[in-house]
């Protein structure tokens, strides 16, 4: 178990125009949505792999570094931003070949334990991802913990829309101003604060901030540090709305 008073993490101090700090405690927060690729497990090796198969199999010549600006969002609104097509066939290629990479992923260090603290204190956990269910059961089995939702790519909107996000507090009867979400992309960001949510960077990850920078945890462990603090909000603009 990981000792959540030993552990120190500097998040840089928003301010407002006359200098003072802005302040943004989490009060009551006992929800912790998290991110799945890039935020509790390393899938980026799996979807190299995948992506490499797509490459051969259909002739895309889009190299797997454009693929990776658009992780977090749909697979099939990424092939659209990348006018790659037919998606169907093309998602058939890719969802086979990360099948057969899947031994590929790792869980990264420290988040096994980061959410076995989480839970012995009383916090209500949940995964919220645009990965196929198929394809995320196998990766959170690997954690050890049960997740009380988990929303995963289906009917309706994707992130950066907030509906996933909206939909999981739905589902576990709490208000979206109760809920932290932990993701790495700048598509977690936005769908975040859409869905009225805090948010928290996990800088471990494989993105960067959005245009106002949230709140960063840079490794799993300062989350427990930063979750159980009255932490400074990024801006006043960057407030959940």
């Amino acid at each position: 178990m990981i000792d959540a008073t030993n552990i120190r993490v500097t998040i840089p101090t928003a301010r407002h125009g006359d200098g003072r700090p802005v302040s943004c405690p989490i009060p009551g927060a006992k929800v912790l949505l998290l991110d799945l690729d890039g935020t509790l497990v390393d899938t980026l090796p799996v979807m190299q792999r995948a992506w490499s198969a797509v490459q051969q199999r259909h002739g895309v010549a889009v190299p797997f570094a454009h693929y990776r600006q658009h992780l977090g969002r749909p697979f099939e609104e990424i092939l659209d931003l990348l006018e790659v097509g037919p998606a169907p066939e093309i998602h058939a290629t890719y969802d086979e070949a990360a099948l057969e990479n899947a031994e590929l992923a790792t869980v990264f260090d420290g988040v096994e334990e980061v959410l076995r603290a989480f839970a012995s204190a009383g916090w209500v956990l949940g995964v919220v991802t645009s990965k196929p269910l198929h394809r995320a059961v196998p990766l959170l089995g690997r954690l050890g913990t049960p997740f009380a939702v988990v929303r995963a790519l289906g009917d309706g909107r994707g992130k950066p829309a907030p509906d996933p996000l909206l939909r999981a507090v739905l589902e576990l009867g709490v208000d979206p101003a109760q809920a932290v979400y932990v993701g790495d992309m700048a598509v977690d960001q936005e769908a975040a604060e859409r869905a009225g949510m805090h948010f928290v960077l996990a800088a471990w990850g494989y993105g960067d901030p959005g245009a106002v920078p949230p709140l960063t945890a840079r490794t799993p462990a300062d989350l427990l540090h930063l979750l159980e603090q009255a932490a400074p909000c990024p801006t006043a603009a960057g407030r959940p709305r």
